[in-house]
């Protein structure tokens, strides 16, 4: 029987393949098999150690999990905290105050705890946790450009499915609540980007602009949201037509606008000493005026300081055009 060849057309050659994926397949099936037997296909999740018990035949076991249990109350306290409204950020913080070691990092993050849920990664998305182990998700392929490996989601019926009970560390009425909240979440902030408001900070991505979520329509009180590349319109006669006011206004106008205004009306000696009113008795009883803190230079200053130039130049500007 004539051999079967398989081509592949590049983008610059045409690569004659004919065994080129026999070894991928052969691999893939090996897996497949370990982990159709109860075992590891590979790597270790956050709160499992790897048991290497020894064989008759002087080798040892492979592939087999046993549950850490000093890492699992860290993954309980994970899901007991969000479950109670915490939000993954609080409580990668929480966790870097009391020293916790992070699994492959020196402090947490909150993507650590939140992850990506349709990818499975991330502390609240482990199935593992649950005693269900699921391979398969995601497949790896070379970018032609970068020589980088990038993770490609492969479909759920092509996922293999495996209980597990032995390695389960959340019990299911927790984990049915962390996933419950995780999705009136996202409902929300797709909710709140389809009303033109913007998600907020502590549900979704942070403020982009000064004014994010802070300015309002005259007319109908509905945010105003950036609705071209420089300006800021009505949400409500952008996207509803409930409202009749189709005025726009460049941001940075706006914020020169916002800036100048503190300055002439905060930054004044009667404000002044107002403010340090209720400072001074302190000061005096201390023996010293309170002195500003100082900050240790990091990388960031230069920034900070270019950014801080760049304010003050547009608040002179607005207040030039306003005089």
């Amino acid at each position: 029987m004539a051999q079967e060849y398989q081509w592949r057309l590049g983008e610059s050659s045409l690569i004659y393949t004919p065994m080129a994926t026999s070894p991928l397949a052969r691999t893939h099936r090996g897996l497949e098999g370990r982990v159709k037997a109860g075992k590891s296909a590979g790597g270790k999740s956050y709160g499992y150690d790897i048991n290497r018990s020894p064989l008759p035949d002087g080798t040892f076991t492979t592939g087999d999990l046993v549950i850490n249990e000093t890492e699992a109350e860290i993954i309980r306290r994970i899901f007991t905290d969000y479950a109670a409204g915490l939000s993954a950020r609080r409580i990668a913080t929480a966790l870097n105050e009391v020293g916790v070691p992070a699994p492959r990092a020196p402090t947490w993050s909150f993507s650590t705890i939140s992850g990506n849920w349709k990818r499975g990664t991330g502390i609240l998305n482990n199935d593992l946790y649950i005693g269900e182990r699921i391979w398969n998700r995601q497949r790896f392929v070379k970018c032609p450009q970068s020589g980088k490996r990038q993770a490609l989601p492969n479909p759920a019926e092509t996922w293999l499915r495996e209980p597990v009970p032995e390695l389960r560390i959340i019990d299911e009425e927790l984990w049915d609540a962390v996933k419950e909240r995780q999705g009136a979440t996202r409902s929300a902030i797709l909710e709140a980007r389809c009303d033109g408001d913007g998600p907020q900070a502590h549900n979704g991505r942070r403020a982009r602009y000064l004014l994010s979520g802070t300015a309002e329509c005259g007319n109908c009180g509905a945010g105003y949201i950036m609705i071209s590349a420089d300006r800021m319109g009505c949400s409500a006669a952008r996207n509803r037509g409930t409202c009749q006011n189709r005025k726009t206004i460049k941001r940075l106008d706006l914020e020169e606008r916002v800036l100048c205004g503190l300055r002439e009306r905060l930054m004044t000696p009667e404000m002044t000493s107002t403010l340090w009113r209720p400072i001074r008795p302190k000061a005096a009883k201390n023996g010293a005026p309170p002195k500003r803190p100082a900050t240790k230079p990091n990388r960031t200053s230069p920034r900070l300081r270019v950014r801080s130039t760049i304010s003050l130049k547009r608040l002179r500007r607005a207040c030039f055009r306003r005089a």
